[in-house]
């Protein structure tokens, strides 16, 4: 069957050349952008719940930009002053380069990391003396305490904001040929909202190992898999898939 909609489980690119344009544009096809799962942020009251006193840390593990934002929501509303030498290890650029809506970049020690935990780990044994924090969602990925265990580091994960199911009644009518998904969380949501889905010819696609595992577990039939050698990223693999199928 041809490809003519897709609903991707994420955010509208706020970048004007976003891959998904391009592939708009070259496939003709419709692409509709909604958030299955968004992101609400605790109070102070909750984190303290958690035996959290933001002034016992030298250094904070920041693995997303809503772990920045959260971080400092929580010390305004603590009226804590983050100190000038607090560290600050960043698991990618993007998220450093964000850091700098709350410090100046110049002036703190920043720790940035290539794009994966794991690859963090020599900059944490160099620090290994430090007590860190590590602000992150309700659900946090197992590999992240597995590696902070492994290196036997003085640190707290605490949950600083939740990953909450969005509200999709308004599509129960609605009909994609593909849906696109990029976390467990979007599965779970799936079904949440329309427990008795079934996805007939609808053409399901993935991104990474634990949405693959969270599709099967759901029972979906994966037909669009990245990333890959040949597709590295979803854009990719959309094309090469619709560029099949509609050739037919």
């Amino acid at each position: 069957m041809k490809v003519k909609t897709i609903l991707v489980s994420q955010p509208e690119p706020k970048v004007e050349n976003s891959p998904y344009y391009d592939l708009i544009d070259k496939q003709k096809v419709k692409i509709d952008f909604r958030p299955f799962i968004h992101v609400e942020g605790v109070d102070a009251k909750d984190v303290r719940k958690q035996k959290i006193d933001l002034s016992e840390y030298t250094a904070v593990i920041l693995t997303s930009r809503n772990a920045v934002d959260h971080y400092f929501k929580i010390a305004e509303e603590m009226r804590f002053k983050v100190p000038d030498t607090m560290k600050y290890f960043c698991q990618s650029e993007a998220i450093a380069y964000y850091l700098q809506k709350y410090v100046v970049y110049r002036k703190r020690k920043i720790y940035v990391g290539k794009r994966t935990f794991p690859e963090m780990i020599p900059m944490f044994k160099k620090y290994k003396d430090e007590k860190f924090l590590v602000p992150s969602s309700d659900k946090v990925k197992k590999l992240i305490p597995e590696t902070l265990d492994s290196l036997s580091l003085n640190y707290k994960h605490a949950t600083f904001y939740k990953t909450v199911v969005s509200d999709l009644s308004d599509l129960a009518d609605v009909y994609y040929d593909i849906l696109v998904f990029f976390s467990p969380s979007g599965i779970d949501s799936l079904f949440k909202n329309f427990p008795d889905f079934k996805q007939n010819n609808t053409r399901i696609a993935v991104f990474g190992n634990t949405t693959v595992r969270a599709a099967n577990e759901a029972g979906l039939r994966i037909d669009i898999k990245a990333p890959s050698p040949e597709t590295p990223s979803m854009t990719m693999a959309l094309d090469k898939y619709i560029k099949e199928v509609n050739k037919k």
